[in-house]
């Protein structure tokens, strides 16, 4: 199966937006067919997302989870820990940090999952989906601006949020598919301990 006959050449380009976060550009673009399209979208450094399983006390699994307010969608919204990779940083090193700003959790086993694009028609943005356990509780370092809550739910209950709605964050989605794949032993995963 060949994608020659699907892929979009660039004929232009046109920055349409600088900011501290996002830069926006406009495209001119030479179709499969020789017609010309516009493609408008964002270019993004990258981000990780982290799924942390926790032991509590009585020795059930429990996954670590985050209520942040969105502004884009006015909602707040239940998230797995999660955050942009500066630049040049190794994605493992990225969400050690912001698992352990985020959640003040700090893991001893680390498996990278996979990555995911959450906004394909309209940005570059990846996401490595990373799980972490073996979680000691030490202090948070919230970033100025950033107002979350940190729990805990069962994986049930995240599955059943996903189920009713309560949880809709594309990203936090696609790590309950990860979660529910590697618990069943469907999927497996390659741990590694890291100092």
């Amino acid at each position: 199966m060949s994608d020659r006959d699907l892929i979009e050449v660039q004929s232009a380009s046109e920055e349409i937006l600088k900011g501290k976060f996002l830069h926006a550009f406009r495209d001119t673009v030479t179709l499969p067919d020789g017609k010309s399209a516009i493609r408008e979208y964002f270019v993004h450094p990258g981000a990780v997302m982290v799924i942390p399983l926790l032991q509590d006390a009585k020795g059930q699994l429990k996954v670590v989870l985050e209520r942040q307010f969105r502004y884009p969608v006015g909602q707040v919204m239940i998230e797995f820990p999660a955050g942009k990779l500066d630049p040049g940083e190794d994605s493992l090193v990225c969400a050690q940090r912001e698992l352990a700003e985020e959640t003040g959790y700090r893991a001893q086993q680390w498996a990278r999952a996979g990555v995911l694009h959450p906004v394909i028609a309209y940005s570059t943005e990846f996401i490595d989906i990373w799980f972490a356990k073996d979680l000691h509780l030490g202090e948070r370092h919230l970033d100025d601006a950033e107002f979350l809550e940190v729990f805990t739910a069962t994986p049930a209950e995240l599955l059943q949020w996903c189920l009713e709605g309560k949880v809709t964050d594309a990203k936090t989605l696609t790590g309950a598919l990860w979660l529910q794949n590697v618990l069943s032993g469907v999927w497996t995963l390659d741990w590694q301990t890291t100092p």
